[in-house]
């Protein structure tokens, strides 16, 4: 069910580009790495939990929500949350901007997992884990 889930969620929500370049896609399929998403819809919550991040040993594989993890994907795995919601990671004055393309964490006590670019890019690379500020918004 987890996968039908998934791939429902994906089919209208993410693709491989919004993942890779951190959620956003300019007109014609660009990544547009460093322009903020969509504003904040009124579902939005923000949560301080605690985050780790996955790398190398995962590039190649297929994340749960269909695509494959290469060096260049921004983005973030939840245990509940569907693929294509997008959060915002803000740690220590950085800011990243990440859609949902995997689950996990699986060690207790975790909320988020990153993925390598994505933690280095709002400066979590070098903590490894801790709390995170994250505001999520649901894909639409």
């Amino acid at each position: 069910m987890l996968i039908a889930v998934c791939a429902f969620a994906l089919a209208g929500s993410v693709s491989m580009a919004q993942a890779q370049s951190g959620g956003i896609v300019a007109p014609g399929g660009d990544p547009v790495p460093d322009e903020p998403p969509p504003a904040t819809s009124a579902n939005s919550w923000t949560v301080y939990k605690k985050a780790t991040w996955y790398g190398p040993g995962f590039w190649g594989n297929q994340t749960a929500c269909g695509m494959k993890l290469t060096p260049t994907t921004i983005g973030t795995a939840h245990k509940k949350l569907p693929c294509g919601t997008q959060v915002t990671f803000n740690h220590r004055g950085q800011t990243i901007y990440a859609t949902v393309i995997d689950r996990g964490p699986y060690h207790k006590g975790y909320a988020w997992d990153l993925t390598k670019k994505a933690a280095k890019r709002v400066g979590f690379l070098e903590v490894g884990s801790g709390k995170i500020k994250a505001t999520v918004t649901p894909a639409p």
